[in-house]
């Protein structure tokens, strides 16, 4: 059963087929450039997209406006150190804002940075900044409990072969939202804080979904069982050196996000809050207005609240059960935020060329209305990662009759699956790890 209940509703229509058919094309069949209101349900991503609490809400009005000295980040940073154990945050407008104040803060040109697996800001953030991603994902089937680990040997491998001291950083995303949102225990986290030890680096978490990956380590990991979310939320931290964290996931929020640095590094804080005084705003803003560092401060404290974060896992399960009972392929187990439906093997007609994943990603919306997004050969070029469609529920948005609507909608796809064509590239921009959010496609003839 959800753990909330709707105080306000905003209206949804279905836009007639003719005029799906319409805005696809002229979105250049790229599900990014549709506009929101000819989407009927929008699983595109969770980030920021989520409905606030009713305390979120009073505490807009509290908002301290102030540039400098903000009570509104007070109580943000008050509530970062309950929750997640850093004293010293960095504010940025999001968490691909704060990739950038950190990760600028610690590579260099020529430096090697090994990942569980990099999502595509992350990617795009340490090419940007003169680094090179490697990701470093286990080997394991899907019974593994927890797939989103790292694998610490082929760490210490790549120190072998570019040598320890082009390793400025090691990271590990929780959950792993690249391999299907599964989630990282934290026996494998105290072995990669060994493993940064060993390097000299310093061993950075992305936070972004702590809250959904604490509950999978209460669920999974047997030294855990029975601990309180909240517990454990910040026992997976306590290893890092610092974490980038997007308000916009489990803040609960609508924007913003932060740099988390431990209070005896005085250096990297340093450093942080000069760069993001450059690039996000001052050290107690970081480019959020005060309402908006205020809705984060109680959205923290909310995600770690068993009877919410329970109903989060769940329903993304729902979802999941409800394609299976259609024969969808799925990842599974399911994560924490997404269901991760295989394209590959639903469109095995069409190949890994001619993007499978957006063929399927089209013909969701074109059939039901529905927006997924893709996270294959055109989100990931040249990394030969599986062909995989994301779909991102949003927080204490939506119901079962949408999740039922999705279903039917895939049941439909599945009718007609072989009439469906593969898709080409027309136009994209320079940086090729940013493509697929404004490359403009077409079908293949």
């Amino acid at each position: 059963m959800r753990a909330y209940k709707a105080k306000a509703v905003e209206r949804i229509e279905l836009p007639e087929r003719e005029a799906r058919e319409r805005h696809l094309r002229e979105a250049g069949y790229n599900a990014f450039e549709l506009d929101a209101d000819a989407v009927f349900v929008d699983l595109l991503t969770d980030s920021g997209t989520g409905t606030m609490s009713d305390e979120q809400w009073a505490a807009l009005h509290r908002g301290d406006e102030s540039y400098a000295g903000s009570e509104s980040f007070q109580r943000l940073e008050s509530a970062a150190a309950d929750v997640m154990g850093f004293e010293r945050i960095v504010p940025a407008h999001q968490g691909r804002g704060a990739e950038n104040v950190l990760y600028g803060s610690l590579l260099s040109e020529g430096d090697y940075v090994p990942n569980n697996t990099h999502f595509d800001t992350t990617r795009a953030h340490i090419t940007n900044n003169g680094g090179e991603p490697v990701d470093c994902p286990i080997e394991s089937d899907l019974n593994h409990s927890f797939q989103g680990n790292l694998d610490v040997d082929a760490v210490r491998d790549l120190a072998s072969e570019v040598g320890a001291e082009r390793i400025p950083a090691v990271v590990v995303t929780i959950t792993n939202n690249s391999l299907a949102g599964q989630p990282v225990s934290i026996e494998n986290l105290r072995e990669a804080r060994t493993v940064a030890n060993d390097l000299d680096a310093k061993f950075v978490i992305d936070a972004c979904r702590f809250a959904e990956n604490a509950y999978f380590v209460t669920q999974r990991e047997t030294e855990f069982a029975g601990e309180s979310v909240a517990d454990v939320a910040r026992e997976q931290l306590a290893v890092a050196d610092a974490i980038v964290m997007s308000g916009k996931k489990d803040g609960l929020a609508n924007v913003g996000g932060f740099v988390g640095v431990r209070a005896d590094d005085d250096e990297l804080y340093e450093q942080a809050r000069q760069r993001a005084i450059l690039f996000e705003g001052f050290t107690t803003y970081g480019g959020m207005a005060g309402r908006d560092l205020e809705a984060m401060a109680v959205g923290l404290r909310e995600a770690v609240e068993e009877a919410y974060i329970e109903s989060r896992v769940e329903q993304v399960a729902e979802l999941g059960e409800l394609l299976q009972e259609v024969g969808v392929p799925i990842r599974t187990p399911t994560g924490g935020h997404a269901v991760y439906v295989d394209a590959g093997e639903f469109l095995p007609s069409i190949p890994r060329e001619e993007f499978p994943g957006q063929a399927l990603v089209c013909a969701l919306y074109r059939e039901g209305g529905v927006r997924g997004v893709e996270l294959g050969e055109l989100a990931f070029p040249g990394t030969e990662r599986d062909q995989l469609v994301r779909l991102c529920l949003p927080r204490r948005t939506y119901f079962r009759d949408h999740l039922e609507h999705v279903a039917e909608t895939f049941a439909a796809v599945a009718e007609r699956r072989e009439d469906l064509q593969g898709y080409e590239i027309v136009d994209e921009p320079a940086m090729e790890e940013l493509r697929h959010f404004s490359a403009e496609l077409r079908p293949v003839e």
